[in-house]
């Protein structure tokens, strides 16, 4: 049996890759740190670590394990927090699992307001997970609903989904580009020219997809940079570095010394889902759910 103060000793040490500071960091001393780590690498018969005088570094293996032990503590501390309420009997309290999708577009804070304002009080635990993490929270029942860029499969036994938004992506140019003035542009306009892509930390193949989809259209997309969210796009954007595709949600009230354009020929969009079990909804998961399909507008 895993014992769970071992693998956050592990991630520890693995995150910080020096016995000393990750003992600092969790308040112990080096010794009984190290021996907890060996009596781990013991019970899986797995070397975790290659050692060396400066440091310790992960072997492949032990970046594999580290990597499910992050996911399985995270479990812990979302079922933890639901021990917890439980025990305060808080059975109105909600786990939330969402993409920043959600918050962008308001769908989830929205929903969050009117369910405030309806009961007030409430305590709600929002998680920002992977759609796999959410799918296997659901399952788990550590999670009571989640919000995803995909829903789960179709057929799934345990969980179903609905659709929330479809996110058109709008060209955005410098504001001072020669192509800003003009109204309508066609693939050719663009063909060639700088861009910025916007990473998606869900799919590791995102930069081939964008890509395709560019060329799917007509044009290809010279990709001088990648910004890891699309706000850092746009600030790219604006300073004249580049062309970006970023959805019409973002661009409310965002759009100084950028020109925003409708692309009728690209049709791209970035998708949201609602995912639940299927099985014991409570009162409260069901009033929330409907708050969220119904755009969580009305209270």
């Amino acid at each position: 049996m895993l014992d769970l103060r071992q693998l956050r000793y592990f991630v520890a040490v693995a995150e910080a890759e020096h016995v000393g500071r990750a003992a600092e960091a969790l308040h112990i001393s080096q010794s009984p740190l190290s021996r907890q780590i060996a009596q781990l690498e013991q019970k899986l018969g797995l070397t975790l670590f290659g050692r060396s005088q400066q440091r310790l570094q992960l072997t492949v293996d032990g970046r594999v394990f580290l990597t499910e032990a992050k996911a399985l503590l995270r479990h812990a501390d979302r079922l933890e927090n639901l021990g917890r309420r439980l025990g305060r009997g808080e059975e109105g309290g909600l786990c939330i699992g969402y993409a920043a999708h959600a918050m962008h577009t308001g769908i989830l804070p929205n929903a969050l307001r009117v369910l405030n304002q309806r009961n007030p009080g409430i305590h709600v635990a929002l998680y920002s997970l992977t759609p796999a993490e959410q799918f296997e929270g659901l399952r788990q029942r550590s999670l009571d609903i989640a919000l995803v860029h995909e829903p789960p499969a179709e057929g799934d036994p345990d969980l179903v989904s609905a659709p929330l938004l479809d996110d058109p992506l709008l060209l955005v140019l410098p504001a001072d580009h020669p192509l800003a003035g003009r109204k309508d542009l066609a693939p050719a306009d663009l063909d060639g020219l700088p861009w910025v892509a916007v990473e998606n930390s869900e799919d590791p193949a995102w930069r081939d997809a964008f890509i395709a989809s560019c060329m799917a259209s007509g044009f290809a997309p010279d990709v001088r940079f990648e910004a890891a969210e699309p706000l850092t796009a746009l600030g790219l954007v604006a300073s004249g570095l580049g062309l970006a595709l970023i959805q019409k949600s973002m661009l409310r009230g965002a759009t100084e010394g950028v020109a925003v354009r409708e692309l009728p020929w690209h049709h791209a969009c970035v998708r949201l889902f609602a995912a639940w079990h299927r099985i014991d909804l409570r009162s409260v998961v069901a009033a929330f759910r409907s708050l969220v399909l119904g755009g969580g507008a009305t209270g």
